[in-house]
């Protein structure tokens, strides 16, 4: 019998009512209807310092840092800034290497204020594929993000997405998540195969 993939979503945004944070939440519940464990990890409620090289792990860095590195797979959520992410996710994100992401399935998400991100998650694909994760191919991008949402006390933070279509595009990026979570995609694999002929 499979065992359930667990699958963490972190939240690189400190804004009290963050639309990154609502985001992910579609996400990790899609991805839960699909038979997975979720957790987020929501940056806003740890200790994370700025990472020194000669300090290391202190604060709430380890415990954030093994949640990753024990997940399945990972959603990485930020806010846009300046054409880019969140500096208190590429801080948390300097901490991480190898150990965290290596073969691990990551999903990327990014929300932004006007009406372009696709530089921000060209960005965390990089930096992700340095540390030899395995990005999804779908991922999502939110423009103009306080325009895609709704009051309902019902829904997920008390908002709903106004478009059925993105709310869709949300969803999918938890299945996508959920389903190829145990993917094996021997990202080192063809560079130890070509040296060893």
């Amino acid at each position: 019998m499979t065992r359930s993939p667990s699958i963490v979503a972190v939240s690189g945004s400190l804004r009290e009512t963050s639309y990154t944070r609502t985001a992910l939440r579609y996400v990790l519940r899609a991805a839960a209807d699909a038979g997975a464990e979720t957790t987020l990890l929501d940056l806003r409620e740890h200790e994370i310092p700025v990472y020194d090289p000669d300090v290391g792990e202190r604060g709430d860095v380890e415990d954030a840092m093994r949640r990753v590195r024990e997940s399945d797979a990972v959603a990485l959520g930020t806010p846009v800034y300046h054409g880019s992410y969140s500096g208190v996710l590429k801080n948390f994100h300097d901490y991480c290497g190898f150990d965290e992401y290596e073969d691990t399935t990551v999903g990327l998400l990014a929300t932004a204020g006007g009406g372009s991100y696709g530089s921000t998650l060209d960005h965390l694909r990089i930096t992700v594929r340095g540390v030899h994760g395995w990005v999804l191919p779908h991922q999502v991008g939110v423009r103009n993000a306080s325009k895609k949402f709704e009051a309902d006390p019902d829904a997920i933070d008390g908002r709903r997405f106004r478009d059925p279509g993105l709310r869709e595009r949300v969803e999918k990026l938890g299945r996508n998540l959920a389903e190829y979570a145990f993917i094996e995609p021997s990202v080192t694999s063809a560079r130890s195969t070509a040296a060893d002929n």
